[in-house]
């Protein structure tokens, strides 16, 4: 393929994948195949010849689309939101397209610079402490992992790590394995400390849990990857308070914040933790600059060498949208909508509610209020209402 046929077969492959977008609602949820059907579909090796882009991409639809769970479907209610946006698509083909590795700044100065600055874009959308802010001259600062168990890893073996270091410091007769043997990790059945377990979107308590980590010097990392995306709206901010006594934190954009994967944000109080637990530092990766201050090495804050451009996806959608842009998509269902349901809902007279206003939101209230009402009446008022709201959405 030369880049003339690039230009044209891009162009279809776009058209190709908004006609996805616009048929998605068709095309069933979940896969009707069973384990291994794919074997049998295809050669038992690579072709000898080149074959043509058409026959690929008609294989595509043939033989991948009938075995493909698609999470972007409107019917898609399985593990987690894990919500793309176009902007971020459009980055992510300029960031295949550039191909740069960032593992260090010498290597693309613009893609490290990027996500360090994009990460404080982030950050100060959350609202975060001023700590896990990289700034001009911060000590901490953030950094984008490819999923939030990554995350986690990289802050456990930064805590781990540092209480070696710190133990061997006032223990000096003392081995690595000597104090590795008597480390401990504190967990519930969650692992650390989370805002929106996966399982039930539950909360711990970080203004009782933080506070006694500081006084015990213990690292205490918060995973906020289901539900932290809430947390730029300001009467969702409340959830996050307790961050501060937090030595790392994180969550997943590519989860909630129209923000294709992978895209964990990570951020640390101190990143000399990070950079201490993960140096590489071989001669031919280093360059004239690394000692300055001024620069960051990413290859030091994980634990794989290279790095794709992915802050890239962060600057299209963070600018084609904005922050209200965003904090829309959260909030989603908005006052105008409620009360187009509401008009729909008593014009209908066959179910009766009255509104309220809860901090700013136009809310439907639904009161058990008869001595007669049953567990049918309930029911019936449900699915009016659930087909009433439908009727709407497909209006808008």
């Amino acid at each position: 393929m030369d880049i003339t046929e690039f230009q044209k077969r891009g162009k279809e492959m776009v058209d190709y994948i908004a006609d996805y977008f616009k048929q998605l609602e068709k095309r069933p949820v979940y896969p009707d195949v069973e384990p291994g059907y794919l074997r049998p579909l295809i050669p038992d090796s690579a072709p000898q010849e080149p074959e043509n882009f058409e026959d690929v991409l008609k294989d595509f639809e043939r033989i991948i689309m009938p075995g493909v769970t698609h999470w972007h479907s409107p019917y898609f209610f399985a593990y987690f939101p894990t919500v793309g946006s176009f902007p971020a698509l459009l980055a992510d083909i300029l960031s295949g397209g550039i191909g740069c590795l960032s593992f260090s700044w010498a290597a693309s100065p613009a893609c490290t610079e990027l996500e360090t600055v994009m990460l404080d874009w982030l950050g100060k959308m959350l609202n975060l402490p001023e700590e896990f802010l990289a700034g001009r001259d911060g000590e901490g600062g953030g950094v984008i992992q490819g999923s939030a168990s990554e995350a986690t890893l990289v802050t456990l073996l930064a805590a781990r790590t540092k209480m070696i270091r710190r133990v061997q410091s006032e223990n000096p007769e003392l081995t690595e394995a000597d104090v590795m043997s008597r480390l401990v990790a504190y967990a519930s059945d969650q692992f650390c400390a989370t805002l929106g377990t996966t399982p039930c979107c539950s909360f711990d308590r970080l203004l009782e849990l933080g506070p006694i980590c500081n006084k015990e010097n213990i690292w205490m990392h918060v995973d906020a990857a289901y539900a932290g995306s809430a947390f730029i709206c300001p009467e969702f901010r409340y959830l996050l308070n307790g961050v501060e006594f937090a030595d790392s934190f994180n969550f997943n954009p590519h989860k909630w914040l129209l923000i294709n994967a992978e895209c964990s944000a990570l951020w640390v109080k101190k990143r000399s933790d990070l950079t201490s637990a993960f140096k590489v530092d071989p001669l031919y990766l280093q360059h004239c600059h690394q000692e300055s201050g001024l620069v960051t090495d990413y290859r030091h804050w994980q634990i794989p060498l290279t790095r794709r451009f992915r802050s890239l996806k962060m600057w299209f959608v963070f600018r084609m949208y904005g922050i209200k842009g965003l904090q829309e998509h959260i909030r989603k269902a908005s006052n105008q909508l409620n009360e187009a349901l509401l008009k729909s809902i008593n014009e209908a007279r066959k179910i009766h509610l009255v509104p309220c206003h809860l901090r700013e939101k136009f809310v439907l209230r639904f009161a058990i209020c008869s001595r007669t009402v049953e567990s049918v009446h309930v029911q019936f008022a449900w699915k009016h209402i659930s087909k009433l709201a439908t009727d709407l959405l497909k209006e808008c």
